[in-house]
């Protein structure tokens, strides 16, 4: 086992235990990914002011996220097939999230069911939705995730229509992998991942298969799929879905400063600065470069949060000194669910955790809510 000192190290070693297919669905961005790429280079471009001689004993980077309790700001993203990245991938996430204090998101698109990871957890998660043009399975996705104590709604609005992602149309992206000769090839290069999906009956899209009318088989399944995603979503679903939803609600994927007022201005509780971590539209401003301009027009009307590129504790630092209100992490915990299981995920917040803490402290600061643009270069 290498010695693991980053999120970095995290991902060589998921990419060497995860099908190719897999781990190309988390790892990719649409066409030609330069929005995926940018994610990352924009926090990368922004510096930090280093100061000495302060008294940074006793420091906390403890805080809340739309009144939660969390140990940091950072809760996991929804993230589609997680688990097709470990066995049971969402259970473990979700496990590892509760262990440590930090929220975890279930997505529409996930392995295991809602009922399958409130079933294997103490704690309530959120749940993100995605509207379909079956507004009946949409409303009654809300239900079961109501039923089974979610605390939060994370509505997704920035997939009416799906980006063309180059890689998953190249690798033949299907759940579970159809035996095609390329695909049982790179199998046979991952027995560990072999070993744990022969241990697991979870191997579809828990959410739907058996929860919707004329879904029998994987035929049936990707022929729904592709076809409800609803491209008529508009700001009166958000409307709809608050009249079906009466716990937290925050809306994902604004990366626009007047799509942020509007969202503000309907009483979400929260919003999520994001653009699909690069997977959607390709050219879109990264996250962090819009950060800034969405805080100051939204002002304390609605908990800013973001999402896309953050791989580490300084990007957690630097978000929140930007404005945010806390932070998501995909493929960040995606990687460290590919490489060790929920050990991984565990060992991924626990490097996050500390990068966060040390960064404060030579920022001076002992408080993370007290973290502000005065600890950048601006």
């Amino acid at each position: 086992m290498p010695i693991v000192t980053d999120v970095a190290d995290m991902q060589a070693l998921a990419k060497r235990r995860v099908p190719k297919m897999f781990y190309d669905y988390a790892d990719t961005g649409s066409w030609t990914q330069s929005t995926y790429w940018d994610n990352e280079a924009a926090f990368q471009r922004q510096k930090l002011r280093q100061r000495v001689a302060r008294n940074i004993d006793n420091r906390s980077v403890k805080t809340t996220m739309i009144g939660q309790d969390v140990a940091m700001p950072v809760a996991l993203a929804p993230v589609g097939l997680t688990g097709m990245q470990h066995a049971d991938g969402e259970i473990l996430a979700a496990q590892a999230a509760e262990e440590f204090g930090v929220p975890f998101t279930l997505s529409t698109m996930s392995v295991c069911s809602i009922e399958d990871v409130a079933e294997h957890t103490k704690n309530p998660f959120w749940f993100q939705l995605y509207v379909m043009r079956d507004r009946g399975f949409s409303e009654n996705l809300m239900k079961r995730a109501h039923t089974a104590g979610c605390s939060a709604l994370v509505l997704t609005l920035d997939l009416q229509v799906l980006g063309q992602r180059h890689r998953d149309i190249k690798n033949g992206l299907s759940t579970p992998p159809k035996p095609k000769p390329h695909v049982l090839v790179d199998l046979a290069f991952k027995p560990r991942w072999c070993w744990n999906m022969l241990q697991t009956k979870r191997r579809e899209f828990g959410n739907i298969v058996g929860h919707v009318s004329g879904v029998e088989d994987m035929t049936s399944l990707a022929e729904w799929t592709a076809s409800q995603f609803d491209p008529t979503l508009d700001w009166s679903s958000v409307e709809w879905v608050k009249k079906h939803w009466d716990r937290k609600l925050i809306l994902k994927g604004i990366n626009d400063v007047e799509d942020a007022r509007i969202a503000a201005d309907l009483g979400a509780d929260a919003i999520v600065v994001s653009n699909h971590g690069g997977r959607q539209l390709d050219g879109a401003l990264a996250s962090y470069d819009i950060l800034r301009d969405i805080v100051d027009a939204v002002g304390d009307k609605v908990e800013v949060h973001v999402d896309g590129g953050i791989r580490s504790g300084q990007d957690v630092f630097k978000a929140v000194a930007m404005g945010a209100h806390s932070t998501y992490i995909g493929r960040a915990f995606i990687y460290g669910l590919g490489a060790m299981g929920k050990p991984g995920v565990r060992q991924v917040l626990e490097i996050i955790h500390k990068e966060l803490d040390v960064t404060m402290g030579l920022c001076g600061e002992t408080d993370i809510k007290k973290v502000g643009r005065h600890n950048l270069v601006l």
